[in-house]
C-alpha cells in the first residue's frame, strides 16, 4: 500500500509537461528589455493600430500585449514582433510583457484615435503553439432567421477560407511575419463596422498538431466599442478534441446601439423577444456539421 500512497504523491507534485503550463517563458536570466517601437503616442486617424518592437532576450516567444485590458499573444522573430490590430475610438492603452527566468518586463504607450467607433470586434486567441484554434463567424443573412426560428445552415460563414463577408465584415487571417497563418497563438481577428441585425454566432475549431493535447482558447469579444453602450466580454474554454467545433458566444444585434451576448453554459437562456426560442437545435446542427476546414 506504501508504494500505491508514494506514487499518488509524486504524481500530484512532479512538474507537468511544460507545453500544458500555459504561455512559456524566455531562456534568459537576464530581466529583459521591452521597446515599443510603435504605437508611438499621440493621436492617429488610423482605424488599425500597429503594435511593435523588440526584446533583448530572443528566446521569448510570445510576448503578451494587453490593448486596453484585453488580453493578447503575439509571436516573436529574433526578438521582434508586429502586428496590427483594430483600434478602439478614443484611448488605445497598450502594453507588451515580455517573461523569462529572470522575471516580467513591461512597455506601455497610449495612443489616441479619432475614428468612428467599433460596434463589433472579435479577437481570439490560444495559450499553445502548434494548434489552429479559428475563429468562425456565422452571420445572420435574409433567410436566417423566420419568425422565432435560427436556420444555421442559411447564416453567411466567414472565416480563413472565406474571408469575404457578405454584409461587410472584415476578417483578418493569423498573419504576422513567418509563415502564412501557421498554427500558433493566433489572433484571428473580425471586425464589423456596420453590424446588420440579427443573431451572429461566433465559434471556434480546434485542430492540434504532433503532440499537442490541449489548449486554452480566448475570446475577447467587444460591441460599440468606444461609446456609452460598450459592451465586454472575454471567454475562455479549452479545447481537446480534434476538429471539434465549439459555440464561444452567440450576438444578437438588437439595433440602436444595443445588442445581447448569450455564452452557453455561463449565462442563462436569453428571454429577450429577439432572441430565436431555438438555439439549443440551433447548436446541435452546427456540432453535427463543423465547422469547415482543417487549420488555417
Amino acid at each position: 500500500m506504501l508504494p500505491v500512497i508514494l506514487a499518488v504523491l509524486l504524481a500530484q507534485t512532479a512538474p507537468g509537461n511544460p507545453r500544458q503550463q500555459g504561455v512559456p517563458i524566455g531562456k534568459g536570466k537576464t530581466l529583459p528589455t521591452v521597446r515599443l517601437s510603435a504605437p508611438s503616442g499621440g493621436w492617429t486617424v488610423d482605424r488599425m493600430m500597429l503594435v511593435e518592437g523588440t526584446i533583448s532576450d530572443t528566446t521569448i516567444d510570445p510576448v503578451v500585449v494587453s490593448i486596453n485590458g484585453d488580453r493578447y499573444l503575439m509571436r516573436t522573430y529574433g526578438g521582434r514582433f508586429s502586428r496590427k490590430f483594430p483600434a478602439a475610438s478614443g484611448k488605445n492603452i497598450v502594453t507588451v510583457m515580455a517573461t523569462n527566468q529572470a522575471g516580467t518586463a513591461r512597455a506601455q504607450a497610449t495612443s489616441y484615435a479619432q475614428i468612428p467607433p467599433v460596434p463589433f470586434k472579435v479577437v481570439l486567441t490560444s495559450d499553445t503553439d502548434g494548434v489552429y484554434t479559428d475563429l468562425h463567424i456565422y452571420e445572420p443573412t435574409d433567410t436566417s432567421e423566420a419568425g422565432d426560428q435560427l436556420n444555421v445552415s442559411a447564416m453567411a460563414h466567414v472565416y480563413w477560407a472565406d474571408t469575404a463577408s457578405p454584409s461587410g465584415g472584415t476578417f483578418f487571417l493569423n498573419e504576422q511575419g513567418g509563415d502564412f497563418d501557421q498554427p500558433a497563438y493566433g489572433p484571428y481577428l473580425y471586425i464589423h463596422r456596420a453590424p446588420p441585425k440579427g443573431v451572429y454566432l461566433v465559434a471556434t475549431n480546434y485542430w492540434p498538431s504532433g503532440d499537442k493535447a490541449h489548449t486554452v482558447a480566448t475570446l475577447n469579444l467587444a460591441l460599440f466599442e468606444g461609446t456609452p453602450n460598450e459592451i465586454r466580454r472575454m471567454v475562455r474554454i479549452p479545447l481537446a478534441t480534434p476538429g471539434t467545433t465549439r459555440v464561444l458566444a452567440w450576438v444578437n444585434v438588437l439595433g440602436d446601439g444595443q445588442a445581447e451576448v448569450y455564452v452557453p453554459a455561463q449565462d442563462p437562456k436569453p428571454k429577450h423577444p429577439d432572441w430565436p426560442k431555438n438555439l439549443a437545435e440551433a447548436l446541435k446542427e452546427l456540432q453535427t456539421s463543423g465547422a469547415e476546414g482543417e487549420g488555417g
